[in-house]
């Protein structure tokens, strides 16, 4: 059996490692202290499958399967609601197609999601195809199969060394070195730096912060069956959180990889443009945080074997659609790797793979 060291904790490094598991003496290597520590532990949460560039459209109708059957299913039913102002009406039709919803009165969108202002609101669309996703169980559960499979992971392992030769890879990270066969770089944000330490070109990967604020149950209702929403041209969305409700400017501003933070003007013109929408005022914000949502130039993910040393392995770029694409990316990733024909079309592995970029 080959030996594979995946560099990445998150849900990206984490379902190919359990997928490779029972093929490969896996170990993954996570830099902080726990696993899903960065963009994974920031995730909204939501299986959407419509969101997102054509091939992460893909992989995610590819995941739908998993995501509602394996280890007794990770989804809840949650919805899906637009919300447009009188003035955004093309917006409004844009985002509407995009996302395969169905047009609703603003009176049965009040249904769905009674704090709604109908003096502001103009248009709404909605459809129910939207779940819940338990993320926290799903990592949990890539990491019992990595170690029943005779995996390893190792936190706090931030690699400081990687080199190659005629033999493979060495690693170094603290005291310790380890010699791998290949190198799977799932470092999120990082993936271009591991890139660069290892001698392998960058693909010009951009983190993007994305932020988000948790505020009290809106006139102190219960939320939990209200749906997610999301303003027209995405410049907000809400969505019940834990008995709460969490609202995102779903900003995109340039970042460097670094363990984000909200910046708080961000967040209130984020809030105001939700609160514009809605009768309930915002009074306070019970907590906040941020995270880096990272992609590739066309904003695709990046999966397959580097061009110039195909023993490094990137599966990078996921732009916030980790979780709702992990199933099908890891299965391709695994199948590439172990040299087996792919479930998804030719087309799509041609387009998610580096080769793309020159």
């Amino acid at each position: 059996m080959s030996d594979i060291i995946v560099i990445g904790g998150g849900v990206a490094g984490l379902s190919v490692a359990a997928r490779l598991a029972p093929h490969a003496h896996v170990t993954v290597l996570e830099a902080e202290d726990n696993i899903g520590y960065h963009a994974s532990g920031r995730s909204a949460a939501l299986f959407e499958a419509n969101y997102g560039a054509p091939t992460t459209v893909t992989l995610s109708e590819a995941s739908a399967e998993f995501h509602h059957t394996a280890h007794g299913g990770y989804t809840t039913p949650r919805g899906l609601m637009l919300v447009a102002p009188g003035e955004a009406r093309g917006q409004f039709d844009t985002d509407l197609a995009y996302l395969k919803m169905h047009e609703i009165p603003v009176a049965e969108a009040m249904r769905y999601l009674p704090i709604l202002n109908p003096d502001a609101v103009a248009y709404a669309g909605y459809h129910a195809e939207a779940w819940d996703l338990d993320t926290d169980r799903m990592l949990q559960d890539f990491r019992r199969e990595i170690r029943q499979n005779g995996g390893a992971l190792i936190t706090r392992a931030r690699v400081e060394t990687i080199a190659y030769d005629a033999r493979g890879w060495t690693l170094r990270w603290d005291d310790e070195a380890r010699r791998a066969d290949m190198v799977i770089n799932a470092a999120g944000a990082w993936a271009d730096q591991i890139a660069l330490q290892a001698g392998i070109t960058p693909i010009g990967l951009t983190p993007l912060r994305r932020s988000m604020a948790r505020i009290p149950a809106p006139q102190g209702r219960d939320v939990s069956r209200w749906p997610m929403v999301i303003g027209a041209g995405e410049q907000w969305y809400g969505k019940p959180d834990a008995g709460a409700w969490i609202v995102s400017p779903a900003d995109e501003d340039l970042a460097v990889p670094h363990d984000a933070w909200p910046d708080d003007m961000v967040l209130a013109e984020g809030l105001a443009r939700y609160a514009a929408m809605v009768t309930a005022p915002v009074d306070r914000v019970i907590a906040s945080w941020a995270g880096l949502r990272t992609f590739s130039p066309d904003r695709a993910l990046t999966i397959g074997r580097d061009a110039a040393v195909p023993s490094f392995f990137w599966v990078a770029g996921q732009g916030g659609y980790g979780f709702q694409t992990a199933p099908a990316a890891s299965q391709l990733a695994a199948d590439l790797i172990l040299g087996r024909a792919p479930d998804i079309d030719q087309a799509t592995v041609a387009a998610l793979s580096p080769h793309r970029f020159g």
